[in-house]
């Protein structure tokens, strides 16, 4: 579909991030030299910027390796709320994992919470950082019983909750639990701090450097796709899904995409932070920019290459906010993507028995601000030898046959229907046909391939098949990107990586002259 066929809307013609837009960074060499360090980190978003900043200040080497720009994925895209209410969670964490590991989870949370706080209050780190009560509340009838499960189960882990039946905001609810004590920043202006420190501290960062494996003797070994290594003792696997796979976390993972507007609203906000844990799904919190308060609206989740016409995500958002608040305008829009794991409790700690140097972060469920940063608490810990009361539910080894057994299955039955249909469904459009800023899978000399072209007429064509496991990627329009709905690769419309596991671009086919 042609951009300019949708019906008229304020949304900006671009996705772009309020925090992403707001700050500058420096930037960071490529990696052309082999190079030797304590500790190796791959992945320079909240998780690994966390983890070098706590390592280097237990006095180890520390090298961070970033495929793209530092801060430039999930946590630059982030809604940026501080909070241990993860929608309903508590009730299920108790029947799978026991009361005690579920507790486990909302302290470590905490925890999370707490640190960081207290260093944004010692050290005045300029982040917006605000207090706010949390709610996630319910639209429909259905869903009540849920929600009072929720609310016992919060009483019996010992969680300071409360329940509501009216929310201060007008959006649609039947009931909803408020969790007070929680918190919302501007992530880039507290990560560029922690960006800082470290860098002060002796950590090096590299950009534009993908880590593509890594090899293990008496050392480590983390390889380049240009060729390069680091050679270290530990090393952190932090890219969002993991780059380098010993314990097939692709049978344990999915992506999901979801979306956000930040609107400068027509009626004042109340204050708190709110999710529904029912569809359609949304989040809202208030951000200061220019002197103006704007409302963050988020939500549409949908497993990557899997949703809608990709605008169409946000112009759901957009009725919704003119619905609740009304709009003065909309200056920013953009979309994230996250990784859940099949217990929807991230993997924190080592990738595999087999291979106990070697960790991994991930499976942060949209809940990174928290998540990130305690597992930045819990492998530093680990790699320094003390002990981390959090770690053993995040325990990447741990296998729940419920719901585990159940998720895998439809995980994998999932992957197999998507790369099934990518190979054997029909297209008839060619590129020929497209409009300029239109994109789409084509017929291209007989055989699938994806096309877009630009507003100056420009034809792109790539290879369609993702060259991670093989699947077949699909136009996504909001972001104009191609997005495999397997495993989550995503790649600009020239067929560059944007987002792994893949680590190859999208071969370049011969435009037609």
């Amino acid at each position: 579909m042609n951009s300019k066929q949708h019906p008229p809307t304020r949304l900006p013609e671009f996705p772009n991030s309020l925090w992403r837009s707001t700050h500058t960074f420096p930037t960071f060499p490529t990696l052309e030299e082999d190079a030797t360090a304590d500790v190796a980190i791959i992945g320079a978003g909240i998780a690994g910027i966390t983890t070098a900043y706590l390592l280097a200040q237990s006095g180890l080497s520390v090298i961070v390796l970033e495929a793209g720009k530092v801060l430039d994925g999930t946590t630059g895209h982030t809604t940026a709320k501080v909070t241990a209410q993860h929608g309903v969670v508590y009730n299920e964490l108790l029947q799978h994992f026991g009361h005690e590991q579920a507790r486990m989870y909302y302290d470590g949370n905490t925890e999370a919470i707490r640190w960081m706080r207290a260093l944004v209050q010692e050290k005045q780190i300029d982040c917006q950082w605000a207090e706010e009560d949390a709610y996630v509340y319910i639209q429909s009838e259905d869903n009540l019983k849920k929600m009072e499960f929720e609310l016992t189960a919060y009483d019996k882990l010992g969680i300071s909750g409360d329940w509501v039946s009216s929310l201060p905001v007008s959006v649609q609810s039947r009931a909803g639990i408020r969790m007070p004590g929680q918190a919302r920043f501007d992530p880039l202006a507290y990560l560029h701090y922690l960006l800082d420190e470290a860098v002060q501290n002796g950590v090096r960062f590299y950009e534009k450097t993908t880590a593509t494996d890594v090899e293990e003797d008496a050392s480590l070994h983390v390889r380049t796709y240009s060729g390069s290594s680091v050679t270290a003792q530990h090393i952190v696997v932090a890219s969002h899904f993991p780059v380098y796979d010993p314990g097939f976390y692709f049978t344990r993972l999915h992506a999901e995409r979801s979306y956000a507007i930040a609107v400068e609203p027509g009626k004042p906000y109340p204050g708190g932070m709110y999710i529904s844990d029912d569809e359609p799904r949304r989040s809202l919190r208030a951000v200061m920019h220019e002197g103006k308060e704007l409302i963050v609206f988020g939500g549409e989740n949908h497993k990557t290459g899997q949703g809608i016409c990709t605008f169409g995500h946000y112009e759901n958002l957009e009725r919704f906010a003119e619905d609740t608040f009304g709009i003065v305008s909309i200056p920013f829009r953009w979309s994230a993507q996250d990784l859940v794991s099949i217990d929807k409790v991230p993997y924190i700690g080592p990738i595999t028995g087999r291979h106990e140097r070697v960790y991994v972060a991930t499976g942060f469920a949209k809940w990174g601000m928290t998540t990130g940063t305690m597992a930045g608490h819990i492998l530093a810990d680990r790699i320094t030898g003390r002990d981390n009361p959090h770690a053993a539910i995040f325990d990447p080894a741990r296998f729940k046959a419920d719901p585990g057994l159940k998720n895998i299955v439809v995980e994998n039955a999932n992957v197999a229907k998507e790369l099934i249909s990518g190979k054997v469904g029909l297209t008839h459009a060619t590129a020929d046909q497209l409009g300029t800023d239109e994109g789409s899978v084509v017929r291209h000399q007989g055989k699938r391939a994806g096309a877009y072209k630009d507003h100056s007429g420009k034809l792109f064509l790539v290879d369609t098949t993702c060259t991670h496991l093989g699947c077949e990627v699909e136009w996504n329009e909001g972001e104009r990107t191609w997005d495999c709905p397997c495993h989550g690769s995503r790649f600009d419309y020239t067929g560059k990586v944007i987002e792994g596991p893949a680590t190859q671009d999208l071969p370049a086919l011969e435009t037609p002259q």
